[in-house]
């Protein structure tokens, strides 16, 4: 008889764990659902971030490219803005041209590198010359031979500087 009281115990213990475990399950598969999503979540948010990354990065990109093609152009109409002639009416017209090309190319960005009087910087800029002179200070830029240009941090063409000391 104790055994017929014992099986009926493991057997009502049985059906507890059983209750138990059918009881766990649909919790642990919530939590598992839950932290899957999450997961996806976060995935998709890094996904979309990156994305925007690599957008920026590929128009800054070709922006850069078509801007170096331009930049000539650019140096060009600067040489006829300084050249002297007699025609005034003819030089305020170039100076104005200047003007327009160069505000048509700071709406993409494009900015010039600052040069006479700044120190020296091979990130920005491209030593042609070294000069001494004791009124300037160590590493000192004296003359730009070309105009350097950026977009953000990116130098799309280097200036050409002379520096001092």
């Amino acid at each position: 008889m104790e055994e017929g009281k014992e099986l009926e115990k493991n057997e009502v213990q049985g059906d507890l764990k059983i209750d138990k475990e059918e009881n766990q399950t649909p919790k642990t598969e919530v939590e598992e659902l839950e932290d899957r999503y999450k997961r996806l979540f976060a995935e998709f948010e890094n996904f979309k971030k990156r994305s925007a990354k690599e957008r920026e990065n590929l128009f800054n990109m070709i922006t850069g490219e078509v801007l170096v093609v331009m930049l000539p152009i650019m140096d060009n109409l600067e040489k006829a803005a300084s050249a002297e002639t007699t025609d005034k009416s003819y030089q305020e017209g170039v100076n104005m041209v200047v003007k327009q090309y160069a505000t048509a190319l700071e709406k993409f960005g494009l900015k010039a590198i600052e040069t006479v009087g700044k120190r020296f910087d091979p990130e920005l800029h491209e030593a042609v010359s070294h000069i001494e002179d004791s009124a300037k200070g160590e590493q000192e830029i004296v003359e730009e031979y070309r105009k350097g240009y950026q977009i953000g941090n990116k130098v799309i063409r280097h200036a050409l500087v002379v520096v001092a000391n």
